[in-house]
């Protein structure tokens, strides 16, 4: 069963060409990994980010992905390893992002789904959360034992 996907798994140097030494991106951190994929796989002059925005992202997973959404539209894949995001669409700086404080245990109980595009996870303070936690409702209030009984 595959494991929830990061960057570090999904972003990763195109096979070398014939005669030529395989391209090594072991030293770039998780979130600077998208920028040499966009660079070399889509054939795009990118260069990450060197500004630390104000701004703060939650991480989801997304059919069996951590992936942070920019306020352009645009996503990409992203770690835990190296929580911060910057888009490589409209060039947005570096953002932090927020990942649950249990990452492991939320990757263990999504592998217990064995279909991975059926693998979704929001953090539960997302306000973008389509499924928010579930809070207790109040306790039912005594009726006014005055008020005539609703029919």
């Amino acid at each position: 069963m595959p494991d929830v996907v990061r960057a570090e798994t999904f972003y990763v140097p195109p096979p070398p060409r014939r005669g030529q030494p395989p391209l090594d991106w072991s030293s770039a951190p998780a979130a600077e990994l998208v920028y040499l994929y966009v660079e070399h796989r889509m054939g795009r002059r990118i260069t990450p980010p060197t500004e630390q925005v104000e701004d703060t992202y939650f991480a989801q997973v997304n059919q069996n992905r951590w992936v942070a959404s920019c306020v352009c539209g645009s996503a990409a894949i992203v770690s835990p390893a190296d929580p911060r995001y910057g888009c490589t669409e409209c060039g947005y700086g570096w953002a932090g992002l927020i990942f649950p404080d249990n990452v492991d245990e939320v990757e263990e109980q999504l592998l217990e789904e064995p279909r991975p595009h059926l693998r979704n996870w929001w953090h539960p303070a997302d306000p973008d959360n389509p499924q928010p936690p579930v809070t207790e409702p109040p306790p039912p209030m005594d009726p006014d034992p005055k008020s005539p009984p609703r029919r």
